[in-house]
């Protein structure tokens, strides 16, 4: 999926459905919300989630900070 496949508004959110290695999209949008900042992060930019807790991550240390405190 990219930004050419459908009518996108900026302020279109998606729903993913997050897999091991990689999400499939439910709910076309442009980007998802950071589990624990709150930011948006863009489709093309998401790289971190958990499958097990079904939510994204704006970046690597949000994934660790969310890893310990769920695995203490």
């Amino acid at each position: 999926m990219n930004a050419h496949d459908r009518d996108f508004t900026g302020q279109d959110l998606a729903k993913l459905h997050y897999g091991d290695g990689d999400f499939a999209v439910l709910k076309p949008g442009r980007y998802v919300i950071c589990a624990v900042t709150g930011k948006k992060v863009p489709l093309e930019q998401l790289r971190y989630w958990s499958a097990p807790l079904q939510e994204a991550y704006a970046g690597p240390a949000e994934a660790l900070q969310r890893w310990k405190e769920t695995n203490k």
